[in-house]
């Protein structure tokens, strides 16, 4: 049946809360002074969506790897101080949340532009989805000293993305992804189930270790609190889907496979995964955070670049394995960092592999060119596997498409190097 488009002079919204006439607020929770937009977002190989739209500058979660507070220090950190007293908001990431006031107007223009917007224009694999959220969380739970003020902001936000969501799904076709850490989530699941297979719910799940989770992710509900969020909304009909991502360097294993196991219980959609990725300079704030919390950490595969594609290549293959072995390897969608595809950095590693192997053991002219051979070829090989994956298309409710063949997994990682008695082995 199809959808709809009800023109803007339908619109009917409750009373927004007043923000201005809030008292001054306490520590870094504020307004921002732009309004919630939709935008195009820029991702690669991650099949999400084709826009973003973000409530706030900022997050209560705090996750310690994440890539979004580098790219406020960069391009809002004079704004951020002068007008909000945030000195550092990459260090003080989770400390401060800048509610976005929401312009329905505004935002309803931006829904009409994107309807019209020709699929020419999108990219192949955002299936005209717009995204809840991609820089703060749709569903975070907002702190503040003052337990009335507390609530009242609360209220606003989960107002605004009431709003979002209903403008988007009355007022065009397009396809709203939700991903979250929030249990609050399921305060809206009526009204997810209001778009049907228009919309896809989705939660971070990157470990079923709420001990672990909490030296990343210090504010955010812990996996036992999402897992139970998942189940419940699986249980009143809605699509779902679970990113185990990131994935923590201490995720051994027996941590892998609990977590697979429990999402196919879920039946999702959907099972995306990508290891972490951890900025150097947030590296000893996360060691620090631990040592509080009473762990060590596996801070070694961040040593250097290298050190970090050889983790992230054994994760990936080790999931991808896993997920065959439990039954989810066709609802699976690695995301292999762009930075994987290195020619360098592959055969630099291969190299080290190999003099840890052989030491400095003499080749023939003729063994060389095999090495040579053989390395050239294993690296057409794990091309052709991140390939394979960056041109997956996640799937979506109601849509039919040609089911997707995983790359295969060769038997050893590509950064193995051979064997002697492979370059005497020659064809």
């Amino acid at each position: 049946m199809d959808t709809q488009i009800l023109e803007p002079a339908v619109i009917q919204a409750p009373a927004p809360i007043n923000l201005a006439a809030l008292p001054p607020t306490p520590g870094m929770v504020d307004f921002y002074d732009q309004p919630v937009r939709i935008q195009l977002n820029h991702f690669e190989h991650k099949s999400l969506s084709d826009w973003a739209c973000n409530i706030a500058v900022g997050c209560c979660h705090g996750c310690l790897f994440c890539y979004v507070p580098a790219v406020s220090a960069k391009f809002l950190a004079k704004k951020l101080k002068a007008k909000y007293g945030i000195d550092d908001p990459d260090a003080q990431w989770g400390d401060y949340v800048l509610l976005r006031p929401l312009d329905e107007e505004l935002l309803l223009a931006d829904i009409l532009s994107a309807e019209k917007r020709p699929a020419g224009k999108l990219s192949v694999d955002g299936g005209r989805a717009i995204m809840l959220c991609t820089t703060t969380d749709a569903y975070q739970t907002i702190t503040v000293p003052d337990l009335a003020l507390q609530r009242r902001l609360n209220e606003e936000r989960s107002r605004t993305v009431r709003r979002i969501i209903e403008l988007i799904r009355d007022h065009s076709t397009l396809r709203i992804r939700i991903l979250t850490r929030g249990a609050l989530a399921r305060l809206d699941f009526d009204l997810f189930a209001t778009l049907g297979d228009r919309l896809l719910f989705g939660m971070s799940l990157p470990t079923l270790n709420d001990r672990l989770a909490r030296i990343y992710e210090p504010n955010a509900p812990s996996p036992t609190q999402r897992l139970a969020t998942l189940r419940l909304a699986r249980d009143r009909g809605l699509n779902v889907y679970v990113a185990v991502a990131p994935t923590y360097a201490e995720c051994d294993e027996a941590d892998l496979r609990a977590t697979l196991t429990a999402v196919k219980q879920l039946d999702p959609f959907t099972v995306f995964h990508e290891p972490i990725n951890v900025r150097a300079e947030n590296i000893a704030r996360i060691t620090e955070h631990a040592r509080a919390e009473g762990q060590e950490l596996n801070t070694a595969v961040f040593a250097n670049p290298n050190s970090w594609r050889v983790y992230a290549m054994d994760s990936l293959r080790m999931v991808q394995r896993l997920a065959e072995e439990v039954g989810l390897l066709d609802r699976l969608h690695l995301w292999p960092d762009s930075g994987l595809e290195s020619e360098s950095a592959f055969q630099a590693i291969r190299k080290a592999d190999w003099v840890q192997r052989h030491g400095d053991v003499k080749l023939t002219k003729e063994q060389k060119a095999e090495l040579k051979r053989l390395n050239d070829a294993a690296y057409i090989e794990h091309t052709a596997w991140l390939q394979g994956w960056w041109s997956r298309i996640s799937e979506w409710p109601g849509c039919v498409r040609a089911a997707y063949t995983p790359p295969q997994l060769s038997a050893v990682s590509p950064f193995t190097a051979p064997t002697l008695a492979e370059l005497t082995a020659q064809p």
